[in-house]
C-alpha cells in the first residue's frame, strides 16, 4: 500500500530504495561532490525526487526498469518539464548506468553543479 501522505511517502520511497539509488547516495550526502549540499526523496511542488540540491536548483532522478513500461517515459518528459519550468535542472540516469559508470554520472553531475553556478 501506498503511503497516504508527501512526507510518509518520502520516507517510504527512501526506506525502498534501490541499490542504484543508495550507490549514488552514498558519493552526494554530506557534501561530498564539489561540497554541494543534497537532500534524498525530498518533495518539490507536487513531485517527489530522488536527490535535489536546493541551492542549486538541481534535481537528479535514477529510474529502474518501471520507467520504460508504456506511457512512463511520457509520464517523465512531463514531470521533468514541470520541474524545469519550476526553474530546475533535471539530470535522469537509468539504474544500469549508476551501477555500472558511477564515474561518469558523478562527472555529468558535477558538470551540471558548475553550469547551476557552483563547482570546483
Amino acid at each position: 500500500m501506498t503511503p497516504s501522505t508527501p512526507i510518509l511517502l518520502a520516507r517510504h520511497l527512501r526506506e525502498r530504495a534501490t541499490r542504484a539509488e543508495r550507490l549514488l547516495w552514498r558519493h552526494l550526502r554530506d557534501r561530498q561532490l564539489n561540497g554541494v549540499k543534497f537532500w534524498r526523496q525530498q518533495r518539490i511542488g507536487r513531485y517527489i525526487v530522488d536527490f535535489f540540491a536546493p541551492r542549486e536548483c538541481l534535481v537528479v532522478e535514477v529510474d529502474g526498469g518501471q520507467h520504460a513500461l508504456p506511457g512512463e517515459e511520457e509520464r517523465d518528459t512531463r514531470r521533468t518539464h514541470a520541474l524545469e519550468a519550476m526553474g530546475f535542472q533535471v539530470c535522469r540516469f537509468w539504474n544500469g548506468e549508476v551501477l555500472q559508470n558511477l564515474d561518469g554520472v558523478l562527472q555529468v553531475i558535477a558538470e551540471a553543479l558548475v553550469t547551476r553556478g557552483q563547482g570546483e
